[in-house]
């Protein structure tokens, strides 16, 4: 697993400034143009996937979606987009939840998940953890349960996990690399 962590690591770039003074965002886009690096990051998210015993993988907009659906089909599971609100057409659950400058909320279709299942919530990067805090109560009201939180970078020095930890509820989360 060190071998996969410093391939991927490698293959993501610091973009100083960006999206505003004073923050590096950590851009993705180099590990998904090398196939050797994104196929390790599929394998690796879907060995979780089988490990945790997920029946479908959901995806959370809009890098979650680029990292889930492969995995699913790796995993051999159903994938689920989690969307921003107003952008899934007919009946949607829906969760809002809190950023730091106001408020946003997140949609999934209400029939695409049901008790039977145990789904594996992936996204790129857990940062403060308030997106991933929504799409786990949100995949709960929808009756199905969560087996895991996979995420590609956890930012650890913002302190998601540990705000997470209460909605987690001992659901796993791993983060392949955290910086």
């Amino acid at each position: 697993m060190t071998e996969i962590r410093e391939l991927l690591l490698s293959r993501i770039r610091d973009v100083a400034d960006y999206p505003e003074p004073g923050v590096m965002f950590k851009d993705i886009t180099p590990l998904l143009a090398d196939p050797a690096a994104f196929t390790a990051l599929t394998d690796a998210l879907a060995e979780i996937a089988e490990r945790t015993g997920a029946t479908k993988v959901v995806g959370l907009e809009a890098r979650g979606f680029i990292l889930g659906a492969p995995v699913a089909v790796r995993a051999g599971l159903g994938f689920i987009p989690v969307r921003k609100a107003g952008k899934l057409p007919g009946a949607t659950l829906a969760q809002a939840y809190d950023l730091e400058y106001g408020s946003a909320e997140i949609e999934v279709h209400a029939e695409d998940l049901n008790p039977e299942d145990r789904v594996l919530i992936v996204d790129d990067v857990l940062a403060t953890g308030g997106t991933v805090e929504a799409s786990l109560h949100l995949v709960r009201r929808s009756g199905a349960k969560v087996a895991g939180v996979a995420i590609l970078m956890e930012l650890g020095f913002l302190g998601g996990r540990q705000r997470l930890e209460p909605a987690l509820s001992g659901t796993p989360l791993e983060a392949l690399i955290t910086v």
